[in-house]
């Protein structure tokens, strides 16, 4: 196996799966998985033997040996055994930015689509982030493939851009979805004006309505009413939780006095099971309490049904102080 002068680390593993430089013995499935899949590549011709051999000793040979290569592709195994490949392409070292390809064994698009892209995109970001400290990398799709979209944005990439009409594909001009992500670490901030569509989207959202006090749909005009009133009441403090650059939850205190105040929060249904609503609870408060000192007392309601909420409130050491019937309320001192 070859390596790169540009990574100090050749092996990315998550549990039985991992990427490696390019091998050259894959060559040959690779060049069989993008014939299948013409339909989605950059690709106007179909591959030989002799064209793939000539690129893997000429372009990708060369890539190995250059310390800022325009590309790091990886075979992606399960064991040994290859099951994909891709890469960081058209890396930017200056501004650090790198657009994300892949493409997995043709076999299994049809059970495994998502399994292997989240995956893979997991193993990439190691590279990405962690390895040579890029800003940003993103996806640049031919809009054909709506699944695709779901396993990205459940990987936590944020939509960015659609390029209406970009490319000249089978006789027709077809759309290009670009999706990021950021290397940043978590971070709460104020809600904006721009954030009215994507706030209004979570308010709407069937799993977060589940769990809502006011189970009815909500129209854009009483949304955007509600939601440009909070910005403007002085005893509100709204923020939105953002990770590595893409919103992923809101929290709200309304303050009933200058030292009590009333919690309400929520995350994207995309990013549940993943430790955030305690960290999204628990910075909250904290961030309040450099914007609001004087306030000494937070509480919040939750349904009783609503078990991964109950256990965050428990977990930060709120008081649960009353049993009604359908509800619970819990207060924290801070």
């Amino acid at each position: 196996m070859s390596n790169y002068k540009s990574l100090k680390n050749q092996r990315f593993s998550l549990g039985n799966y991992s990427i490696v430089p390019i091998r050259k013995e894959d060559r040959y499935d690779i060049m069989k998985w993008r014939n299948e899949q013409m339909y989605h590549l950059r690709q106007s011709e179909l591959l030989t033997k002799k064209k793939q051999d000539n690129y893997f000793y000429t372009v990708v040979a060369d890539l190995f040996e250059q310390t800022q290569p325009s590309q790091i592709l990886f075979s992606y195994l399960e064991g040994e055994k290859c099951m994909g490949y891709g890469g960081l392409v058209h890396i930017n070292w200056i501004d650090r930015n790198a657009e994300i390809s892949f493409i997995m064994n043709s076999s299994l698009e049809k059970e495994f689509f998502e399994f292997h892209w989240i995956n893979f995109l997991k193993l990439l970001e190691k590279v990405a982030f962690n390895e040579i400290n890029l800003h940003k990398i993103y996806t640049y799709a031919f809009d054909l493939r709506p699944r695709l979209y779901n396993a990205i944005e459940q990987a936590g990439f944020g939509f960015e851009l659609e390029l209406k009409e970009q490319c000249f594909f089978q006789e027709k001009y077809i759309d290009v979805k670009i999706h990021s992500k950021f290397n940043k670490k978590n971070e709460i901030r104020h809600v904006k004006f721009t954030d009215l569509y994507l706030t209004y989207s979570w308010a709407n959202d069937q799993k977060v309505r589940e769990f809502s006090f006011n189970k009815d749909k909500i129209t854009l005009k009483e949304h955007a009413s509600w939601f440009f009133s909070k910005l403007e009441n002085t005893n509100s403090e709204y923020y939105l939780l953002e990770v590595q650059g893409v919103a992923a939850g809101s929290i709200r205190f309304d303050l009933e006095e200058e030292s009590i105040a009333k919690i309400n929060y929520l995350l994207d249904p995309k990013f549940t099971g993943k430790g955030l609503g305690t960290y999204l609870l628990e910075n909250g408060i904290q961030f309040l309490m450099e914007n609001r000192p004087l306030v000494q007392m937070v509480y919040g309601y939750v349904l009783k049904e609503n078990i991964p909420s109950i256990k965050i409130f428990q977990k930060l050491s709120f008081n649960e102080i009353s049993n009604d019937t359908s509800e619970l309320k819990f207060e924290k001192f801070i």
